[in-house]
């Protein structure tokens, strides 16, 4: 019984390498070469100007869900803080001091090392899922680096790499955009990802009460990775 066990193990073992070596000969590519300066940091701030940074910047909150609706989020963004959702944990996560962040478990407080443990992955859920919301308001946050990449079609991409901040510091995303600055897509290389290139679509737009623009799903090849009930809003809106 043993044996057989091993046997299927091994076997889906090498069916997933065959995967795993098909993907990467078809889709890996080579983090691209860019050129940083004033025309880079021009064409971000054109992305910027066409999703309406200026009132992404005076929205309060912004509320999403993601893994498929595992994750929920309503983020103060005129505090610093955020109530993070998923099983039966939620903690009120203050982003500019962890440590004074809440966490229940069934409605029940969570304290030592588990609270802890719980903070960390909240701030790793958060880190992770905003950056599929609001990603192209964060290409001058800190720590990044703007370059202008030549792509196969003759326009000019903009290469985004955060050397710092958030869970992955490193990763890399080169935007694809409309004439206007408005987001096509991005290719990324990130740590938690195998197969550098590897392009999520940003077409699939909303418009919230406020008139901010934020995406409603993002297609990965096959998956389709969706944003919940996607709302960004200030306090007098929501009356």
């Amino acid at each position: 019984m043993i044996k057989k066990i091993l046997k299927i193990l091994l076997g889906l073992f090498v069916l997933l390498l065959v995967i795993y070596t098909i993907l990467y000969i078809t889709y890996n590519q080579p983090l691209p070469e860019g050129k940083s300066g004033p025309a880079a940091d021009a064409l971000a701030q054109k992305m910027l100007k066409a999703t309406n940074y200026e009132t992404y910047k005076t929205t309060q909150f912004l509320e999403w869900s993601f893994a498929g609706g595992a994750h929920h989020y309503k983020w103060d963004k005129l505090h610093g803080k955020v109530q993070v959702k998923w099983n039966d944990y939620q903690v009120n996560l203050n982003l500019t001091n962890p440590s004074k962040s809440m966490v229940l478990e069934n409605n029940v407080s969570v304290i030592g090392n588990e609270k802890s443990r719980l903070i960390e992955k909240a701030s790793s859920y958060f880190n992770n899922d905003s950056f599929w919301l609001v990603a192209p308001f964060k290409v001058f946050d800190k720590g990044t680096t703007r370059s202008l990449v030549q792509l196969e079609d003759g326009t000019e991409g903009l290469l985004i790499t955060y050397s710092s901040g958030g869970t992955t510091p490193g990763d890399t995303y080169l935007w694809k955009l409309q004439p206007n600055g408005f987001p096509i897509s991005y290719q990324m290389w990130v740590k938690i990802i195998p197969i550098g290139g590897l392009e999520a679509s940003w077409d699939d737009w909303k418009v919230m009460e406020n008139g901010l623009f934020l995406p409603a799903s993002h297609k990965l090849g096959p998956v389709t990775l969706y944003m919940g009930n996607v709302r960004g809003y200030n306090t007098t809106d929501s009356k």
